[in-house]
């Protein structure tokens, strides 16, 4: 797993250095390996991150607001943005193109529209169709944060459906030189700023959303959740409001799991950046089947502002972070390992008895492709979860493919969906679940046009 900070492990400074601290957590023995980056001229703090179709870690703007810097085995410089921006959002297209919208907390103010990167000429491109203004919220600050951390979500054809976190929704077209319709608004939502969504269910285009506040800081957070639907590009999607949270959350995270459960950890009901007051302590699983919410065993420590959290291919969930505040108490350079119910029997205790996946027909298999799989004992539920990045609640690479078996015994074939603005070509865990609910420990394969 690899992190970063900023040009300090414990403080940040926009636009005072050209250095960035990272580190690799390698979980199979514990180690760390930390370094500083300093050949790509970026401090990556507060920037936009998207996963590429090679698995390339893309990573846009924040504390040196126009600088592309790209994580392979190494790092190495992309070409700049034509505009300089920090918390935006980027989103890798169906067509392999990295979208980018929003983004002034950094790099002056406003005017932050669309554009769109293309790895195979390392190069940016406006589109003057995909303007920031009918995405904005309408907060205290102003527009230093109203166009922060776009809720984006790549679909068909080249489209981006923005979720949020405005209570206006909008599609983006980035063909030529771009396209905006309005897709309505979120049912009775308000803005939502430093809310959660996650696309739970590709095939069925279900998106669901936790939680925000009207305003970045300073500011109540809400317990709303909703269901969205959407359909072809520019059509009008289905919000439908939904249970709500047992807690507000603002600066909370979302992780799909295995079985189509979403786990929430984190957040404050109050927001205010750098603090860990107010702090929602008793993360929430979300069941799609019921649409309600479960409260888990609470965490050790705040996991707010800055925080981040990930599945793991074991199926366990990484949830770290919080602070860069420099000398300030609420700086957390640490983390967790969480183990969902479905790594325990009912008594919550024993360990669950896990399926294995004991072998797959190919490793890199085409959009609309055939797998066959075995088992070790026979299965029927399989999902793909892309292999994905988080920071500021943002992660537009995470969705969850569930995937149609067909045989019978310990050996089926899996039939992918056909469309790439479902399945995103790229690296996925793939996960067979038993009917318990438990989860294999998955395999990388990669999905590609």
């Amino acid at each position: 797993m690899l992190v970063w900070a900023a040009y300090s492990r414990t403080t940040f400074g926009a636009g005072t250095s050209g250095l960035t601290q990272t580190a690799i957590y390698r979980p199979s023995d514990g180690s760390v390996t930390a370094y500083t980056v300093s050949n790509t001229g970026h401090d990556m703090f507060c920037p936009g991150i998207s996963i590429d179709f090679n698995g390339r870690i893309v990573v846009t703007g924040g504390d040196t607001a126009q600088k592309t810097s790209i994580y392979s085995s190494s790092w190495t410089a992309g070409g700049d943005m034509k505009i300089p921006r920090g918390y935006q959002t980027t989103a890798t297209l169906s067509d392999g193109r990295i979208f980018t919208i929003g983004g002034s907390w950094s790099g002056g103010n406003g005017g932050k529209n669309g554009e769109v990167f293309n790895p195979a000429t390392n190069t940016w491109s406006l589109l003057s169709g995909c303007p920031v203004a009918p995405m904005l919220t309408n907060d205290a600050q102003g527009i230093f944060r109203q166009d922060n951390h776009a809720w984006l979500f790549a679909w068909k054809n080249g489209y981006v459906f923005q979720a949020g976190p405005s209570k206006a929704m909008n599609w983006y077209g980035t063909s030529g030189s771009g396209s905006r319709s309005s897709a309505g608004t979120r049912a009775a939502d308000g803005d939502s700023m430093d809310g959660n969504a996650v696309m739970y269910d590709a095939v069925a285009g279900k998106i669901a959303t936790f939680g925000g506040s009207p305003d970045y800081q300073n500011s109540y957070a809400t317990r709303n959740a909703h269901v969205i639907t959407i359909n072809a590009p520019g059509s009008t999607p289905q919000v439908t409001q939904i249970n709500p949270m047992y807690y507000a959350r603002a600066f909370a995270t979302g992780v799909i799991l295995p079985d189509g459960k979403v786990f929430i950890v984190g957040g404050q009901t109050y927001a205010i950046p750098f603090s860990d007051g107010n702090s929602s302590l008793t993360p929430e699983m979300w069941d799609p089947s019921t649409t309600r919410f479960t409260r888990m065993a609470p965490i050790p420590t705040p996991r707010n502002y800055h925080s981040v959290a990930l599945l793991m291919p074991d199926g366990t969930v990484f949830s770290g972070g919080g602070g860069l505040c420099g000398s300030c108490a609420t700086n957390h350079l640490d983390g967790q390992m969480y183990s969902p119910p479905y790594l325990f029997g009912a008594d919550g205790t024993t360990k669950a008895t896990r399926p294995s996946i004991s072998s797959i027909s190919a490793t890199t298999i085409r959009v609309g492709g055939s797998l066959g799989i075995s088992t070790s004992t026979s299965i029927n539920n399989f999902s793909l979860i892309r292999i994905s990045s988080n920071t500021h609640t943002v992660n537009s690479d995470q969705r969850r493919v569930p995937l149609t078996a067909s045989g019978t015994g310990l050996n089926k074939t899996l039939t992918l969906p056909s469309d790439s603005g479902v399945l995103l070509p790229g690296y996925w865990y793939l996960f067979a679940v038993d009917g318990n609910g438990v989860p294999s420990v998955a395999k990388t394969v990669k999905i590609t046009l």
